[in-house]
């Protein structure tokens, strides 16, 4: 009897644009799709996070329509960054009930930079908040996290949409979806903005190079002013199952073969 291809899926960085993470798993959930891995970068890890730990697609909308900004952005002017991150990392240790990555209902690996060795960290060990909290560090937006000898940042500075990882995982399909905004940035307002925009440049110009052809990618179209807003996330979510849908096809035969 042939064996049922491994599925693994690679949920990339992008802010507030990453809730259309939730729609794309939607889909798959509709169409019959079941993720074997997981990897996630930034908001992606995240949404990864929950996933691995059981909270549904459809939680996970009802959750987003009613975050409060105050849940998660905890200001703490530290020369390092403007963000603590301690209310984030607790909402996650709720939702994620404390769990260590051993401990998931899928295997979930999330991504992190470390500043001091300039190499990229892969995290699949110890309690899942803690990991995730390390992933969505953006320098200069939420402070890093110091671990032993480390100093970790956002995993997407390196690999923006971690399809490699989930292949090292033992994936023979990577479905890869990337929430970066293609199009053009408006002039940055603040200092946050000039950040962001420039990391996402950044980030642009790598992905080229990360992503091997073979891979689905899926790309939801997603434009915030603000990437940090949680503003508008019901078609945020939306654009997400828009994209999933125009690959269906194409997920449906990578899998019957």
């Amino acid at each position: 009897m042939k064996q049922k291809p491994k599925i693994g899926l690679a949920l990339g960085a992008g802010a507030s644009r990453g809730f259309a993470h939730i729609g794309v798993l939607q889909v798959l959930e509709e169409i019959g799709i079941k993720v074997d891995y997981i990897a996630g970068s930034s908001i992606g890890s995240i949404v990864g996070a929950l996933y691995a730990a059981g909270v549904s697609p459809k939680m996970m909308e009802g959750l987003a329509y009613n975050i409060d900004a105050k849940l998660c952005y905890d200001l703490g002017f530290s020369r390092r960054g403007f963000i603590q991150g301690k209310k984030v990392e607790e909402l996650i240790k709720m939702l994620t009930r404390n769990r260590s990555f051993d401990e998931l209902d899928i295997p979930l690996a999330v991504t992190a930079v470390d500043l001091i060795t300039n190499k990229r960290v892969i995290i699949k060990e110890g309690k899942v908040y803690k990991g995730v909290r390390a992933s969505i560090s953006i320098p200069g937006v939420f402070q890093p996290v110091y671990e032993g000898d480390q100093v970790l940042v956002d995993g997407g500075i390196l690999e923006r949409v971690p399809v490699n990882v989930v292949r090292e995982m033992g994936a023979d399909i990577v479905i890869g979806v990337d929430v970066a905004f293609r199009g053009k940035h408006r002039p940055p307002e603040n200092f946050i903005e000039t950040i962001l925009q420039t990391i996402e440049v950044m980030e642009l110009e790598i992905i080229k190079y990360t992503i091997p052809t073979e891979d689905i990618l899926i790309c939801p179209e997603v434009y915030l002013d603000n990437p940090l807003s949680l503003d508008g996330v019901e078609e945020i979510i939306e654009e997400g199952r828009k994209a999933t849908w125009k690959v269906k096809d194409r997920l449906m035969a990578l899998i019957d073969e």
